[in-house]
C-alpha cells in the first residue's frame, strides 16, 4: 500500500513523516517535488500543490505535472486537503469536511484549457468519466471513521465548489454557489478530482473550514482565517495518520468508471 497526499495551503510539509526522502520527478506536465517516507508504518508520497513559501498560487499549479508524479511514483490512493471558505452557515468553522460531491461547472485547468488527460484526438484510452459519486467511498469512510477516533470535528458529506482564483469571491458569486447546493470552496482542489477521477485513481478530498465565504456571516478579520489556516496542519496530520494506518486490506475502488475508445 502506498498512498498519495496532496497538501494545500499553509501545509508545505507533512508532520509525522518518518525517514522523508525528497525527489524531483519529471513528467511532461512539469517537473515536480514529492517527499517519501512513512506514516503508520504505510508508504506515504507528500505532494505542497503549491510549493515551499507558497511559490505557485492557485491559478500556477501544475495539476497534470503533480497527478503524473503521483501515479508514476506508483501510489494506490490519493488524499487531498485544502483549507475552505464555509458557504454553508451551519458549518463551524475548525471543522473538517470529508466531500462527497462536487461543483465545478467550467472543468477547467488554470491555463484555461479543459481538465482532461485526452487532448488530442485518436489518442489512446480516450474515454468519458461516468460518475456518481467523484470520490472513492472505502477511502472517504476511513478518513470519516479516523476523524471520529481522533476526536475531530469531522463532517461526512458535502458539496465542493472548485472557484477560480487567486481574488476571493463576491457576495453574490457565492451566493450562487449557495443556491447550487454548495458546502464550501477553494481554489484548487476540482482538476485533481477529475484527473484522478480519468485515470480510475481512488481519490478522497478533505477540507478544512477557516472562514466564512463573502456574505455567509459577519466578516472576520484575515489574521483570523490565518490562525486558521495554521490550525489546519496538525488536523491534517492526525487525521491522515489514523486513516492510512486503517488501509491496510481495504478495497480502495475508484469513482464511477471510464468509458474508453481505441
Amino acid at each position: 500500500m502506498r498512498v498519495g497526499v496532496i497538501s494545500g495551503s499553509g501545509s508545505y510539509s507533512l508532520p509525522g513523516l518518518a525517514d522523508p526522502e525528497a525527489r524531483e520527478v519529471a513528467t511532461p506536465h512539469g517537473s515536480v517535488d514529492v517527499t517519501q517516507g512513512r506514516i503508520a508504518g504505510v508508504e506515504v508520497v507528500h505532494l505542497s500543490r503549491h510549493g515551499a513559501e507558497h511559490r505557485r498560487l492557485s491559478n500556477q499549479v501544475q495539476h497534470r505535472a503533480n497527478l503524473t508524479a503521483l501515479v508514476e511514483t506508483g501510489v494506490d490512493a490519493v488524499i487531498s486537503l485544502t483549507v475552505c471558505g464555509s458557504v454553508d452557515p451551519e458549518l463551524a468553522l475548525d471543522s473538517l469536511v470529508v466531500f462527497d460531491d462536487l461543483h465545478f461547472p467550467s472543468n477547467r485547468l488554470p491555463d484555461g484549457s479543459l481538465c482532461t488527460w485526452y487532448d488530442a484526438p485518436g489518442q489512446a484510452g480516450r474515454g468519458h468519466w461516468i460518475v456518481d459519486d467523484p470520490f472513492s467511498g472505502p477511502l472517504r469512510g476511513a478518513l470519516v471513521a479516523a476523524g471520529r477516533i481522533r476526536g475531530l470535528p469531522v463532517v461526512d458529506g458535502g458539496t465542493y465548489g472548485h472557484v477560480d482564483g487567486p481574488r476571493f469571491n463576491t457576495r453574490s458569486e457565492i451566493a450562487a454557489l449557495a443556491a447550487a447546493g454548495v458546502s464550501a470552496v477553494s481554489q484548487t482542489a476540482g482538476p485533481e478530482v477529475v484527473l484522478a477521477g480519468e485515470a480510475q485513481l481512488p481519490l478522497a478530498l478533505v477540507g478544512y473550514l477557516t472562514d466564512h465565504a463573502n456574505g455567509v456571516a459577519e466578516h472576520e478579520p484575515v489574521e483570523a482565517l490565518l490562525r486558521r489556516m495554521a490550525a489546519s496542519t496538525a488536523a491534517f496530520a492526525a487525521l491522515v495518520e489514523e486513516a492510512v494506518a486503517s488501509l491496510e486490506g481495504v478495497a480502495l475502488t475508484p469513482p464511477g468508471s471510464v468509458h474508453r475508445f481505441g
